[in-house]
C-alpha cells in the first residue's frame, strides 16, 4: 500500500525591520502625478484620504546596512529554530521575491547569485543535496512556493522545505508617487515537513491561476514621477484596475480551492490574505462569505497587520502566520483541529489560495 504524504508547517519565523516610517514622514514629500504634473492636493489632504483607504498608519524599512537576503537569513533562521529541523535535512529552501538584493548604495537588482544560494550560504549549509532556487511570483511567491513544496512532499521527492518571502519595496519606491506609502519591507519563512497521515490534515488544497492577457502589466517597473526622474526603475501600479481585478478574481479562486478541499466555508476559522488594502482586503473576504451562501463575514476571521506593517510583498502572509502562532497578535490564536484558508494576489496577474487543517 502506497504511503500518504501530507505536507504540515513545522516552524514558522520572520524579520520585522526597525525603521518605523509613519505617515507623517511623508509630509515632506512632493507628490507627482503620472503625466508629471505637481498632485494639487496638500500632503495633509493626499496622506488622510490614503489611510482611510489602505488602513496604513506606518510601515517598515529596513536600515542601510541590510538586503533582501539578509533579512530572508534572519527570517529563516527563526523559523529552523521554531521547527527544531536540522538544517542539513532540508531537501529545498526556495526564496520568493521580486527585485532580488537592492542595495541603499545602488539601486539596482542583484540576482548572482540566487538569493536562495545566498541564504543557504549564510545558514552555512553543507549538504550540496540542499536544492536552493528562486521563485519570482508577484505577491502571491511565498504561497507558491507552499504550493511547489506540497507536490515534493506528496511524490516523495522532499520530507522537508524552507520557504521564505523576502522584500525591500523601499528600495524600488517613487518618493513622487503617493502610492509608494504602501510598500514596506520584511521577511518571513516557514518549514514544511511530511508526515505520514490518511486523515485530511496539513495542507488539504491549492489553486492558482495568472491572468497576463490583459493583465499583466497592473503593477510594472517605470521612471519616477518627479521632475527630475531618477534613471533607475520604479514600482508602479495602477491601483484601481487592480483593485477591481482583485475583487472580481480572489474570491472565485477562494471557493474553487474550499471545493477542492471539500471544506465549507463555515469551518473556517481564519482567512490570512495578503496585506495589500484593508478596504480590498475586507472587500474581497466578505465576497468570499456571499459566494459561499453566507450573508455575513464573521468577526475576527480576518487577521490584519497592514495598519502597523503595511504591504511587504511576499512577506505578509509568512510574517502574519508567524504572529499568530507564537502569540504576537492580539486577539488572534489557531489551536489544533482549525483550518485556515490563505489567499494572495500580485504582479503577474497571479492569484493562488490554500485550504490547511492544523493537527
Amino acid at each position: 500500500m502506497r504511503t500518504s504524504f501530507r505536507s504540515k508547517i513545522a516552524g514558522t519565523g520572520c524579520y520585522i525591520p526597525t525603521e518605523r516610517i509613519r505617515n507623517d514622514d511623508f509630509l515632506r514629500h512632493e507628490f507627482y502625478a503620472e503625466d508629471g504634473t505637481r498632485i494639487p492636493q496638500s500632503n495633509e489632504d493626499i496622506i488622510k484620504k490614503f489611510e482611510s483607504i489602505t488602513g496604513i498608519n506606518e510601515r517598515r524599512h529596513v536600515t542601510d546596512d541590510l538586503v533582501a537576503s539578509d533579512i530572508a537569513f534572519r527570517a529563516a533562521q527563526d523559523a529552523l529554530e521554531s521547527s527544531r529541523v536540522d538544517k542539513e535535512s532540508l531537501d529545498y529552501i526556495i526564496v520568493a521575491h521580486n527585485f532580488g538584493d537592492v542595495s541603499a548604495q545602488n539601486r539596482r537588482t542583484d540576482l548572482l547569485p540566487s538569493l536562495a544560494a545566498r541564504v543557504k550560504h549564510l545558514l552555512e549549509i553543507d549538504n550540496p543535496a540542499v536544492v536552493a532556487y528562486d521563485l519570482p511570483f508577484g505577491c502571491p511567491g511565498w504561497l507558491q512556493g507552499l504550493i511547489q513544496s506540497d507536490y515534493y512532499i506528496r511524490s516523495g521527492d522532499a520530507k522537508r522545505t524552507l520557504v521564505i518571502g523576502a522584500e525591500t519595496l523601499s528600495r524600488v519606491s517613487d518618493p513622487h508617487d503617493r502610492d509608494s506609502m504602501i510598500y514596506s519591507d520584511g521577511a518571513g519563512a516557514t518549514v514544511l515537513e511530511a508526515i505520514e497521515s490518511d486523515a485530511p490534515v496539513g495542507i488539504l488544497a491549492h489553486a492558482a491561476r495568472s491572468d497576463t492577457r490583459t493583465n499583466a502589466f497592473l503593477l510594472w517597473m517605470d521612471r519616477s514621477y518627479g521632475p527630475a526622474p531618477d534613471q533607475d526603475l520604479m514600482l508602479k501600479m495602477h491601483g484601481h484596475k487592480l483593485y477591481e481585478y482583485a475583487l472580481k478574481t480572489v474570491p472565485l479562486l477562494v471557493k474553487q480551492c474550499l471545493a477542492k478541499a471539500e471544506i465549507s466555508v463555515k469551518q473556517v476559522s481564519k482567512i490570512l490574505i495578503h496585506q495589500a488594502n484593508q478596504k480590498m482586503d475586507e472587500a474581497i473576504v466578505q465576497r468570499v462569505f456571499r459566494l459561499c451562501g453566507e450573508k455575513t463575514m464573521p468577526e475576527n476571521v480576518m487577521p490584519m497587520t497592514i495598519s502597523w506593517l503595511g504591504n511587504s510583498s511576499v512577506a505578509t502572509l509568512p510574517t502574519l502566520l508567524d504572529l499568530i502562532l507564537k502569540g504576537r497578535l492580539d486577539g488572534h490564536s489557531l489551536t489544533s483541529g482549525e483550518i485556515i484558508v490563505f489567499a494572495s494576489v500580485g504582479a503577474g496577474m497571479n492569484v493562488n489560495a490554500m485550504v490547511y487543517k492544523f493537527e
